[in-house]
């Protein structure tokens, strides 16, 4: 589940914002008026998204992106005299007054990012056993040797099969050791 906290100068403003995105089939959702709960917040959840106003009753939106962690993206609403001029990499606006429909396909966007980012880490790349580092050493050695290749060749070779065939590259290294003559 996606975190979204709502940080507006008003809190009716951003209850209001909490409940159509509830309505809207969205759980976690938390309203705030102040900059200070918003960024204590964020630090609760390792990623989220922070719906926030142009200025909050003790800061404003620049302060408290400031202290926003990594994993949490903004979305700054304000007017459109004041989005103008605040376009920053890194931060999604909508201009008000705001559209529901586009809130929520904005939303849903920013929340895909989340997700794919998400995957990311979690299929990040896994060490290899010292076991199979010696497996593809010695395939590599093997190849070297027998087919006159250097060490950058034999692992692109080894690469190249086991994208080709479909394995990964400890069992292509297994498939080369079985089939020395």
């Amino acid at each position: 589940m996606i975190q979204i906290i709502v940080v507006m100068p008003k809190a009716q403003d951003a209850d209001s914002i909490r409940r159509i995105l509830m309505k809207s089939g969205y759980v976690n959702v938390f309203a705030c008026s102040s900059g200070a709960k918003a960024v204590s917040l964020m630090h609760e959840f390792a990623d989220g998204i922070l719906i926030s106003g142009y200025r909050m009753v003790d800061m404003m939106y620049s302060d408290v992106r400031a202290d926003m962690p990594d994993g949490f993206q903004m979305l700054l609403l304000a007017s459109r005299d004041v989005l103008s001029g605040r376009q920053q990499s890194g931060m999604v606006c909508l201009s008000m007054p705001l559209k529901v429909h586009e809130l929520l396909d904005t939303l849903q966007m920013m929340e895909r990012g989340i997700l794919r980012t998400r995957r990311k880490t979690k299929t990040g790349v896994k060490g290899r056993s010292e076991e199979e580092r010696a497996l593809i050493s010695r395939a590599k050695e093997l190849l070297m040797t027998r087919n006159h290749m250097t060490e950058e060749e034999a692992h692109r070779y080894i690469q190249k099969c086991s994208m080709d065939s479909g394995t990964n590259l400890v069992e292509t290294a297994q498939m080369v050791i079985a089939l020395k003559l």
